[in-house]
């Protein structure tokens, strides 16, 4: 029988299957059990390992008159500084959970207040680690409030994480979509939802990351999120990935400000911290960076 038949008839059956090995967390049995399963990870990367049909062509030039990722300039300065950004994200996801670190191939992108350049991170460093030889990446536009990688990316799609939260008949592979970039898949936030913070924090979603984070250990997964100061979704979507990159706007966000919003990432396993917008060189020390060329926002 054929995995698409599987799906289907076990479909047909339950509704949702969890797969064999799968044990929901505690206190769990009286909610629904709503997983990705192997069979509906398969259905969204045909059986050749090739990805679906739904295939979305970046706006290359657009990103480019933007300021992010030249695609056609991989020596360029941005580019070889998000070399350096990535390489820390990359070692930790490649020491798996042998370092400490759960989930470490989930990353969440954020900052403090709105403004300080994280969604032009979160696109940069997909586009970055989509280069990767032996990385897939999954870009996922958790900022529900204010989404706005499609429009960045110049991309359109009827459904979203909203939208597969929401509804039970709505699979893995309806809302991803494929990129003309080799390794580089997306999520789009879908619409507007006045219980989006539930919805984030429901069962669905926890098991949506448990299922990415541990079915392919090669994908790195990124999170745009909304700030965490401004929106309680930040630090609810923090509480399920592994490592979180905290956007700073260089001499623009308050020193208080920021040791406010680390405080909410005090349960993390791993923060960094990314200085965005700086005008002048500095020395990088530790897991803080910056880059001096920043694109027109």
């Amino acid at each position: 029988m054929s995995i698409i038949e599987n799906a289907l008839k076990k479909a047909g059956k339950q509704g949702l299957v969890l797969d064999d090995d799968q044990v929901l967390p505690k206190g769990s049995a009286s909610s629904p059990a709503i997983v990705i399963n192997s069979e509906e990870l398969a259905l969204a990367e045909s059986v050749n390992g090739q990805f679906s049909e739904r295939q979305v062509n970046l706006d290359w030039k657009g990103l480019a008159e933007k300021g992010y990722i030249d695609n056609n300039d991989a020596k360029s300065q941005l580019a070889e500084e998000f070399r350096v950004i990535k390489r820390p994200l990359v070692n930790n996801v490649q020491g798996g959970d042998g370092n400490g670190i759960s989930r470490p191939n989930l990353i969440l992108i954020c900052s403090s207040l709105p403004s300080e350049g994280k969604t032009f991170i979160s696109i940069n460093l997909a586009l970055s680690l989509a280069n990767e030889r032996d990385k897939k990446v999954l870009l996922i536009d958790a900022d529900v409030e204010k989404p706005s990688i499609a429009k960045e990316l110049g991309v359109q799609s009827p459904l979203g994480l909203i939208e597969y939260l929401e509804d039970d008949r709505i699979t893995f592979s309806d809302i991803l979509l494929k990129t003309d970039l080799p390794n580089l898949s997306l999520i789009t936030a879908g619409k507007r939802h006045k219980y989006s913070t539930e919805l984030l924090s429901s069962q669905r979603m926890y098991l949506f990351a448990e299922e990415i984070s541990r079915r392919y250990k090669d994908r790195i997964v990124i999170f745009d999120s909304p700030p965490l100061l401004v929106a309680t979704q930040a630090q609810i979507l923090a509480e399920l990935v592994g490592q979180v990159v905290l956007v700073i706007a260089a001499e623009i966000t308050p020193q208080s400000v920021v040791n406010e919003a680390v405080s909410k990432l005090s349960n993390c396993d791993v923060v960094m911290t990314l200085l965005n917008k700086t005008r002048r060189e500095i020395d990088i020390y530790g897991h803080n960076y910056s880059y001096g060329k920043y694109g027109q926002q």
